[in-house]
């Protein structure tokens, strides 16, 4: 089959594009045709080593695909052969066929095509699992910073039809159009303006409740300094590239709570509750209620192109690259 391959972590521009041979599933696993292919940040950070966990190489790249289920291993129960199906795995998606353990599949709806299907799963789940962690209520501010990213839409997407006020940190004047139409109420473009007095002036004095953080760094210290009393911070990546620390009389002077909201690794540890959320966030995109951005879809080929977009953060959504 024709991959990309990663034989170091050498970054983006050490991948290869050639010949693998097939995975086979094993017990408990599917092994899926891909149709469509996710692009996220985590991959960026996969390739070049500085993720939380290393595969071991060599590997095929990329967590989220969407496409027909070929084969299942002994053991498997949900899905058939022939089933069009999403899955997502920490690696494996950058191919014409990928592995999934089954409890990383889930089947898809009637009308929601494989681009959208694989852009689904690891934005849509991590939004929603961190604010179910965060317990989000509708009398609730959510800031999301990197809110144009494929994450950050998911997060806005999820928290304006919770009913709360949202709103959106972007990086660029051109972002904040995207942002209003998935649900946004105000948009703050921290290139340009100062954050604190911003959120502040947007919430009355009062703070957020809740901070939805994709960036770190100087970015997050800021926000940390404006919460709401009773507040929650999840931190959720770090593109900006730095992992922030935080002054620990801050959370006790405001009584506000950083909570942590690993999707990938919670997924893995409580299969059934996952499988609950993932059905319920593919029957709310076939339903339109939740509307995933699909910014561009290339050829698997140009994998290295759209690699560089998203660490570029120039990407509005997520990125799919089609076998």
């Amino acid at each position: 089959m024709r991959a990309v391959l990663c034989k170091n972590f050498g970054g983006v521009a050490a991948l290869e594009y050639g010949e693998a041979a097939d995975p086979v599933p094993l017990h408990g696993q599917v092994l899926i045709e891909v149709h469509a292919a996710a692009v996220s940040f985590m991959d960026t950070l996969m390739v070049a080593g500085r993720y939380q966990m290393k595969p071991t190489l060599p590997f095929v790249p990329g967590s989220d695909a969407a496409g027909v289920v070929v084969a299942v291993g002994e053991g498997v129960r949900r899905v058939r052969v022939g089933d069009r199906v999403a899955c997502s795995h920490w690696f494996g998606g950058m191919a014409e066929r990928m592995v999934a353990p089954e409890s990383g599949v889930t089947r898809l709806p009637d009308g929601v095509g494989f681009d959208v299907a694989s852009t689904v799963r690891y934005a849509y789940g991590t939004a929603d699992y961190a604010l179910t962690r965060a317990q989000l209520r509708p009398t609730d501010t959510v800031f999301v910073s990197g809110a144009a990213g494929g994450v950050g839409l998911a997060a806005v997407d999820l928290a304006h039809r919770a009913g709360a006020m949202v709103i959106a940190g972007v990086s660029s004047e051109a972002k904040g159009e995207a942002v209003r139409s998935q649900g946004a109420n105000h948009v703050v473009d921290y290139s340009r303006e100062a954050v604190q007095a911003r959120l502040l002036e947007l919430t009355g004095g009062r703070g957020v409740d809740v901070f939805f953080d994709n960036v770190g760094g100087p970015l997050f210290a800021a926000v940390s300094r404006v919460m709401a009393w009773g507040g929650r911070i999840l931190p959720v990546g770090f593109t900006g590239g730095e992992i922030p620390s935080l002054a620990m009389n801050l959370p006790l002077l405001k009584n506000f709570s950083v909570v942590g909201c690993y999707w990938g690794a919670w997924a893995e540890r409580h299969p059934q509750e996952s499988r609950r959320m993932d059905e319920d966030l593919f029957a709310a995109v076939a339903e339109g209620r939740l509307r995933p951005r699909v910014a561009d879809v290339l050829p698997l080929a140009e994998f290295g192109e759209a690699l560089q977009r998203v660490a570029r953060r120039e990407v509005i959504g997520r990125l799919v690259l089609r076998t």
